[in-house]
C-alpha cells in the first residue's frame, strides 16, 4: 500500500495547498474540497479504462444472440461451450472482465484514503506526503465547525449532526450507484441482451451493489463518503454522456439519438431551403422585343464601305 499512500497523499496535499489559500487551511471545508479534488483527478485518470469498459459492455450486449446460439448448440458439453465462448470473445475483442476494471482499480485507492483518514484521526500520524502535522490537522478538521471529517455514522463522536450528514451521504452514494446501473440497463442494452446470464449478472449488480454500499457505508468516515459519492456522480454523468452520444446499436438510447438527429436534420434542412429560396435572384419574366435593324440610305451604305447593318437581310437591301 505504500506507493498508493504516496499517490493519494500527494494529490490530497496538493489540493489542500490550493484550497487552503481560499478557505481556512485548518478547516474542514478545505479538506473536504481536497478529497473531492482527489476524486476528480483519479476519475480523470481512469477515463481510458472507462472507455474500455464501455466497449466491452457494448460488445457483451451485441454478442448475446451468438452466445445463446452456442448455449443451444453445446449446452450438453460444458467444456466445448466454454471453448467456443472464449473463441467468440477473442474474435469480437470482448473482455468480460473489463467492465470491472474501473471499480477494481478504485478499491485500493479507496482503501488507501480510508487508512490515511483513520490513522490521521486515531494516531495523528501521516503516510506518504501527508506529514504528521498535516495528518493531525486533517484528523481534527471539522465541517461547518462541528462535524469531524474523520467521524462516521457508527462513530459520531457524540455529534448527532455527524449521523445526519453521514446518512445523507450514504443515501446519495446508494442512490447514485443504483441509478447508474439502472441507466445502463434501461437505455443502453438491446432487447436480446435483457435475458440470459449476462442480463442476470447486470440485474444482480443492480440490486446487490447499492445494498453493499448502504450496509458498509455507515462505517465509512465522512471524508471517504465524500470521495465515493463524488465518484458515483462522475460515473453517472460520464455514462449519461456516452449513452446519449454513442449508444449501442439496437437500444432505446440509439433510437432516441436517431430521432434527435432526424429532428435536427429537418430543422437544418428547412432553414437551408428557406435561405436558398430567399437568396434566389428575381428574374425579369417580361417578354423581350427583338431590336429591329435601322434602315440606311444608299449614300450611308457607300460611306460605310458597303457594310450591311447588323441584323439586315437581303430582303432589306432590296427595300
Amino acid at each position: 500500500m505504500t506507493p498508493l499512500y504516496y499517490l493519494v497523499s500527494a494529490v490530497l496535499v496538493g489540493w489542500h495547498k490550493v484550497w487552503g489559500t481560499v478557505f481556512n487551511a485548518d478547516g474542514g471545508i478545505a479538506w473536504a474540497l481536497s478529497i473531492i479534488g482527489l476524486t476528480l483527478v483519479i476519475r480523470a485518470a481512469l477515463i481510458p479504462l472507462f472507455v474500455k469498459q464501455i466497449k466491452s459492455s457494448r460488445n457483451m450486449q451485441l454478442i448475446q444472440p451468438k452466445v445463446k446460439e452456442l448455449q443451444k448448440k453445446y449446452g450438453h458439453d460444458r467444456e466445448k461451450l466454454a471453448q467456443e465462448t472464449m473463441a467468440l470473445y477473442k474474435e469480437t475483442g470482448t473482455n468480460p472482465f473489463a467492465s470491472c476494471l474501473p471499480i477494481l482499480i478504485q478499491m485500493p485507492i479507496f482503501l488507501a484514503l480510508f487508512r490515511l483518514i483513520d490513522k490521521a484521526a486515531k494516531n495523528q500520524t501521516g503516510n506518504g506526503f501527508l506529514s504528521d502535522a498535516l495528518a493531525k490537522n486533517f484528523g481534527e478538521s471539522k465541517l461547518f465547525g462541528s462535524i469531524p471529517i474523520s467521524a462516521s455514522f457508527t462513530s459520531p463522536d457524540g455529534h448527532t449532526s455527524v449521523q445526519i450528514v453521514a446518512a445523507i451521504l450514504v443515501v446519495a452514494m446508494t442512490a447514485t450507484t443504483f441509478l447508474t446501473q439502472r441507466q445502463l440497463m434501461s437505455k443502453n442494452m438491446p432487447a436480446d441482451a435483457l435475458s440470459g446470464p449476462y442480463a442476470q449478472q447486470q440485474k444482480l449488480l443492480l440490486y446487490v451493489l447499492p445494498l453493499v454500499f448502504a450496509v458498509g457505508g455507515i462505517a465509512f468516515p465522512i471524508g471517504v463518503l465524500l470521495y465515493w459519492t463524488t465518484s458515483n456522480l462522475w460515473t453517472m454523468c460520464q455514462q449519461f454522456y456516452v449513452i446519449r452520444n454513442n449508444p449501442a446499436p439496437g437500444t432505446p438510447a440509439a433510437q432516441a439519438k436517431a430521432d434527435r438527429d432526424a429532428a435536427k436534420a429537418r430543422r437544418h434542412g428547412g432553414a437551408a431551403v428557406a435561405t436558398e429560396v430567399a437568396a434566389e435572384p428575381e428574374v425579369d419574366r417580361r417578354p423581350t422585343t427583338r431590336q429591329q435593324p435601322k434602315k440606311q440610305t444608299r449614300e450611308q451604305r457607300k460611306k460605310s464601305g458597303g457594310a450591311k447593318p447588323s441584323g439586315t437581310t437581303p430582303e432589306g437591301d432590296q427595300q
